[in-house]
């Protein structure tokens, strides 16, 4: 059973920064790939990014390639969200998921495990 905890959210002016971290725990990290979604109000969960297991592969949805990056240290069980020119519209709840699949599935039903999400507030 692995338990995943998001840290890092908050409020943020259009435009501005904020990195989100996810701590990983109660299993071995490197054998999952890692995924961030989000979830605004009366929305569906959306995919955000996915790394694989070693770091050496990414992928983005394209709301936000070009402006977020995802990155993991699997030395510290940790896998993280770096968000740049933010926009009103990436206001949501952000969740960090589990993946023990290499197949690099983005959906929401292919996760194993999930976090309780941390929010993320960007205000124009």
């Amino acid at each position: 059973q692995v338990q995943l905890v998001e840290s890092g959210g908050g409020l943020v002016q259009a435009g501005g920064s904020l990195s989100l971290s996810c701590a990983a725990s109660g299993g071995s990290f490197s054998n999952y790939a890692m995924a961030w979604f989000r979830q605004a109000p009366g929305k569906e969960r959306q995919f955000v990014a996915r790394i694989s297991r070693s770091g050496r592969t990414t992928v983005y949805a394209d709301s936000v390639r070009g402006r977020f990056t995802i990155s993991r240290d699997n030395a510290v069980n940790t896998v993280y969200l770096q968000m740049d020119s933010l926009r009103p519209e990436d206001t949501a709840v952000y969740l960090c998921a589990a993946d023990r699949s290499v197949l690099g599935r983005t959906t929401s039903e292919a996760m194993d495990y999930w976090g309780k999400g941390t929010l993320v507030v960007v205000s124009s």
